[in-house]
C-alpha cells in the first residue's frame, strides 16, 4: 500500500488546536500562516537564502520530529518543498533527545575542535531562538527563550576560558570578564570562593525544549507540512536512489528525497553508524527552590557551569525547578578503609563492564534516575549552591544524547545513494543549532551545497571506535 498524494494545505482548525494548544487561536483567526519569524535575521555562515537549485523542490520525507528535524521541515516547507514528518512517538516525546524540559542555548565552545565552526552557527541560534520567540510565543501564549544570560566559572584561566575568549572576540560575541571578586560580588547567592575568573555570554539563554519542539512541529503544519506517526524503516536502495521509507502498518512513503534525523534511533536504522556513534544517557535534576525567594529564578540569575557540571534557574513559566545537570562525586574512602564493594579478583580483575544492550537502546532504555546520580547534583547544590542544600527533589529527566567518532554533525547522504540523508548526532550540542541546522539540511537536500569547508566538516566519518576485546 502507498501513501497518497497530498498537497500541501492549512491544517484543520481542531488538529491544530490539539497539537499547539488552545493559544494558537489568535493565529487561526489572524489568517497568518508565514514562517516571518526570520526574515530580518543576519546571515549564517554556509546558508544560502533562497529555494532550491535548478528550482526544483519536489516532496521531502523527514525521519524524526525532534530537535533537527522539525526544523528541517520548517525550513524545507518555507522553501517551497511538499514535506511529510514522520515520527515514532510525535514531537517532543519522552524518548527523544529533544524530549527535556529545557536546554541551554549559548556559544562558548572552546573546548571543542570544532569551535570555529560552531561558535557562528550558535551565536546565530541564539538570534533565531529570539526571533521565534517574538513571533510565536505570543501565538501560543507562552514563552520558549528566556534570555538568563550565562557565567562560566573556573579556579584559572585554563585553555577552555582562553580559546572560548579568542573564539568570542574573533566573532564579535559581547562579553565579560570578572575576576573572583566580581563575580562574589554580582552572584552572591552562588558560593565561589575557589574561583579566581569568570566569563559571562549576556544574550545566552535557556529554551524550554519540549515546548518548543512540540511548538516549531505545530507550526510547520501549519505552513502545510503533513505529520504521521509511525515507525519507519528504510525502503530498499535501487540504482543509487533510496526507494521510499516503509511504515509500520506496511504502507510505503515515497519522496523525491529523504532526511533521517532521528538521533539515537540512527544506529538501528544504519548498520553503518554502530560503530561510528554513542548514545550515553545524561541525566538532569529539577529542584524547589524556598518559596517566596526570587534569587533562584529568572531573570535574577543567569545559567552557569562548572567544571563538569551546568544548569540554570527557574524559569517562572511552568517552574519545572532549579536545573542541574552533572555531579560532584563522593569524597574518598580515609586511608586504610576497605571498600565497600570488595574488588574483582582474578580473569575479571580490570576487565571492562559490558554495556548493558538495553540501555543502549531508545527504545527500551530506562530513563529513571539512580540515586547516586542524584546524590551527586545534591552533593553540587551544597557546594555551590548552600542555600539550596536541602531543596526537594522536583523531578528528574534523562534522554540519549549523541556523539560521534569525529566529534561533528553528521549531514551527509546515506552511504550508498544520492537522495536520502542522514541529518544527526549532535555531540549533546545539537538542540540549541536546531534553527540554524534545518536550514542548513534544507538547502543541502535541495541541491544548494554552501561552503565547500562545512561540507567536509560533515562528512560521514570512515573512522570507527575501538572495539572492546573480545
Amino acid at each position: 500500500m502507498e501513501d497518497p498524494a497530498h498537497e500541501p494545505s492549512a491544517l484543520p482548525r481542531r488538529d491544530f488546536l490539539r497539537i499547539a494548544g488552545v493559544g494558537a487561536g489568535a493565529l487561526l483567526a489572524s489568517g497568518c500562516a508565514s514562517a516571518g519569524a526570520f526574515a530580518s535575521a543576519a546571515p549564517v555562515r554556509g546558508i544560502e537564502r533562497g529555494r532550491a537549485k535548478d528550482g526544483g523542490v519536489g516532496h521531502v520525507v523527514v525521519i524524526g520530529a525532534g530537535a533537527w528535524g522539525g526544523w528541517t521541515a520548517y525550513h524545507l516547507r518555507e522553501r517551497g518543498a511538499r514535506v511529510t514528518l514522520i515520527d515514532a512517538y510525535g514531537p517532543g516525546n519522552s524518548r527523544s533527545t529533544s524530549g527535556d524540559e529545557t536546554r541551554g542555548i549559548r556559544s562558548s565552545y572552546g573546548d571543542r575542535a570544532t569551535g570555529e565552526l560552531w561558535t557562528p552557527w550558535a551565536r546565530a541560534a541564539i538570534e533565531r531562538w529570539r526571533l521565534f520567540e517574538k513571533e510565536w510565543a505570543p501565538v501560543f501564549r507562552t514563552s520558549y527563550f528566556h534570555q538568563t544570560g550565562d557565567v562560566i566559572m573556573r579556579a584559572t584561566a585554563e585553555p577552555f576560558i582562553t580559546k572560548t575568549l579568542e573564539l568570542w572576540k574573533a566573532n564579535n560575541v559581547p562579553h565579560e570578564v570578572l575576576n573572583g571578586a566580581e563575580l562574589r560580588k554580582r552572584y552572591p547567592v552562588i558560593k565561589a570562593d575557589d574561583m579566581t575568573i569568570a566569563i559571562t555570554e549576556p544574550d545566552a539563554g535557556v529554551v524550554r525544549c519540549r515546548a518548543a519542539t512540540q511548538a516549531v512541529a505545530a507550526v510547520g503544519q501549519k505552513m502545510g507540512v503533513k505529520l504521521v506517526i509511525s515507525r519507519v524503516r528504510p525502503g530498499p536502495i535501487v540504482n543509487g536512489s533510496m526507494d521510499g521509507v516503509i511504515l509500520e502498518d506496511g504502507t510505503t512513503v515515497r519522496g523525491d528525497s529523504y532526511v533521517f534525523a532521528c538521533g539515537p534511533w540512527l544506529r538501528k536504522l544504519f548498520p553503518y553508524m554502530e560503530n561510528r556513534m554513542r548514545v550515553p544517557i545524561g541525566v538532569a535534576c529539577y529542584f524547589g527552590v524556598p518559596v517566596g525567594d526570587s534569587r533562584f529564578t529568572f531573570p535574577n540569575l543567569p545559567s552557569f557551569n562548572f567544571p563538569g557540571v551546568t544548569g540554570w534557574p527557574v524559569l517562572p513559566v511552568d517552574s519545572r525547578g532549579f536545573r542541574v545537570r552533572g555531579a560532584i562525586a563522593p569524597p574518598a574512602p580515609p586511608a586504610g578503609t576497605a571498600p565497600a564493594t570488595p574488588a574483582a579478583v582474578g580473569p575479571a580483575a580490570g576487565a571492562p563492564v559490558a554495556a548493558d544492550p538495553l540501555q543502549q537502546d531508545p527504545d527500551t532504555s530506562g530513563r529513571w534516575a539512580s540515586q547516586d546520580r542524584i546524590d551527586g547534583s545534591r552533593r553540587f547544590l551544597a557546594a555551590r549552591f548552600p542555600l539550596l542544600a536541602n531543596a526537594p527533589l522536583l523531578e528528574t529527566r534523562a534522554c540519549h544524547y549523541e556523539s560521534s567518532v569525529n566529534g561533528n554533525f553528521i549531514i551527509d547522504h546515506v552511504p550508498g545513494t544520492s537522495n536520502a540523508w542522514i541529518a544527526g548526532v549532535g555531540q549533546a550540542e545539537g538542540f540549541k543549532f536546531g534553527p540554524v541546522v534545518g536550514e542548513y539540511v534544507a538547502q543541502r537536500v535541495l541541491g544548494i551545497n554552501g561552503e565547500p569547508k562545512l561540507v567536509a566538516a560533515f562528512k560521514l566519518p570512515t573512522e570507527e571506535y575501538e572495539k572492546p576485546p573480545g
